[in-house]
């Protein structure tokens, strides 16, 4: 960039295995571009707080920040990147997300995530970046065959002829 900050590739982040998938793609990326990847999970207190807490239900950042320690270890192993920082913002993933694309050369997205109506082809969060944000948003799949935090199984050696 024109003032010596490196290019910034923003990550959404919410544990799945294609947004686990996202923080391999954008590193792959950032490696070329000389980026720094702002690896983002959102999370919102539900409107009746006060009642959730009656019930015993509470921690909600802190099971963000959980979730985004865990799929930052599923992505890259134990040591984080240099160049990977995680960013855990309050608030609604689409809003946030497309405010975060502001000053992003790229939003880097899973297909789908946690949530969401079975058989839709690309998640609601992704659409509404795709439409709205304010760089170009990368959507990506998770490998078959992985689930949450879990790195693809390795192939199977093939027999020798």
């Amino acid at each position: 960039m024109d003032n010596g900050t490196p290019p910034r590739i923003v990550v959404g982040v919410d544990g799945s295995a294609s947004s686990i998938e996202a923080l391999k793609q954008a590193q792959r990326i950032a490696q070329g571009l000389g980026a720094h990847i702002e690896a983002t999970a959102c999370w919102e207190a539900p409107r009746m707080e006060e009642e959730y807490a009656a019930m015993g239900i509470k921690g909600f950042e802190e099971r963000a920040q959980r979730t985004l320690n865990e799929a930052l270890t599923a992505a890259y192993g134990p040591d984080l990147p240099g160049n990977v920082s995680p960013k855990l913002q309050e608030g609604s993933p689409r809003p946030t997300l497309i405010e975060a694309s502001k000053n992003a050369v790229m939003l880097v997205l899973g297909r789908r995530g946690h949530g969401g109506f079975h058989g839709l082809l690309i998640g609601s969060v992704s659409s509404a970046c795709i439409a709205r944000a304010h760089c170009p948003v990368l959507v990506v799949h998770a490998l078959p065959g992985t689930s949450k935090h879990q790195a693809p199984a390795a192939p199977a050696a093939l027999p020798e002829d």
